[in-house]
């Protein structure tokens, strides 16, 4: 895992920063926020573990900024006991967890293994779609004006119209799509192979297009994007299906995206349970740090809280099974969006 370790005090950066790299890990050190920042505009970084306290600017600051320009890099923040409020904002902007000092190795070793599972989090290997099955289908019976992106043009059918795939500039497809919007007031847009994207551009950068088009469609046509599971990792997968996918269901892939929350949601799956036992089911003895994550579930509306006990709702049952299935949760009609796995000419190629 690549980790940049940001902390004022030379001692303490450095000794951690040896730690993560007798485990095995890549581990850089910034000694503060500016030349943190420099670091990740010049090397890519899983990882961001910073402390909270430090002059001039802190963690909270660095935290926003890395949320900002390089949302796949998690951040730890580091705090001491007096700061454990602050942590919790932290992780109320997005950070993904934090450590109170003093800590032990092992504990850091546990965070990361936490980290790792996130990295890890994938979809499932669901039955392939061919994305221009997906435009046709669309375009049958006339509800909607069908805009499908792709390398091959199709043939002729009413309702369907080609657009060449332009991997080179992704903002094609949103400007593309709004020109469309101007004469057809009912439209869907389905794009295949999403992945030609991927080579040319981060994945910062392919979401936010898509979710452009999200936001121009609604109201008017569903957003279907296919991609080749082989050339894809299940990372970006779940990242592609958060994109395109309604607000509901965003909140519901962003609630799942912590393995600390999916512990708890499989506990409740097997059945209700108290504070104490979700704390039990996720391995923590930090009542601050679960009540964080309980709160989530329940404001995300997969967790109700009765009495003494929390149970799943029937959109927590959904989101267990989208973990334990490893799958993207579908439409929620035969016109939302979706992002899948599909089939067609790439399937056969491989990337170099």
């Amino acid at each position: 895992m690549r980790i940049l370790v940001v902390d004022d005090d030379t001692v303490f950066r450095d000794e951690l920063t040896d730690l993560l790299r007798e485990d095995g890990h890549v581990a850089t050190g910034a000694p503060s926020v500016l030349k943190a920042i420099e670091s990740l505009e010049h090397d890519e970084v899983d990882l961001v573990l910073t402390d909270l306290k430090m002059p001039r600017q802190g963690g909270l600051e660095l935290l926003r900024e890395v949320r900002q320009r390089w949302p796949r890099t998690l951040v730890v923040v580091v705090t001491g006991f007096a700061t454990v409020e602050t942590a919790i904002d932290a992780m109320k902007l997005g950070a993904f967890d934090y450590l109170r000092k003093p800590f032990r190795i092992e504990q850091v070793r546990e965070t990361l293994r936490l980290v790792a599972q996130e990295h890890e989090f994938e979809t499932p290997q669901e039955t392939h779609r061919d994305p221009v099955r997906e435009a046709r289908a669309l375009a049958a019976g006339g509800k909607y004006e069908v805009l499908l992106f792709g390398q091959t043009p199709t043939p002729s059918q009413p309702h369907l119209h080609f657009e060449p795939l332009d991997p080179a500039n992704p903002n094609r497809l949103a400007e593309r799509a709004e020109a469309f919007l101007v004469d057809h007031e009912n439209t869907a847009v389905v794009v295949a192979e999403v992945e030609r994207l991927l080579e040319h551009h981060r994945m910062e950068d392919i979401v936010q297009v898509l979710d452009r088009l999200r936001s121009d469609l609604a109201g008017h046509g569903p957003l279907r994007v296919g991609f080749n599971p082989r050339r894809v990792s299940p990372e970006v997968a779940v990242s592609l299906g958060g994109a395109v996918s309604p607000e509901e269901t965003h909140a519901t892939l962003e609630a799942l995206a912590n393995p600390i929350r999916r512990k708890v949601l499989l506990r409740l799956a097997q059945a209700p349970a108290s504070f104490g036992e979700a704390m039990e089911a996720a391995g923590l003895d930090d009542s601050p740090k679960i009540a964080f994550h309980r709160r989530k579930l329940v404001e995300t509306g997969l967790v109700l809280h009765e009495g003494d006990n929390y149970r799943l709702t029937a959109r927590g049952a959904a989101g267990a099974r989208l973990v334990t299935e490893a799958t993207l949760l579908p439409p929620t009609s035969a016109d939302g969006n979706l992002a899948f796995p599909g089939s067609g000419p790439s399937d056969t190629r491989r990337r170099t």
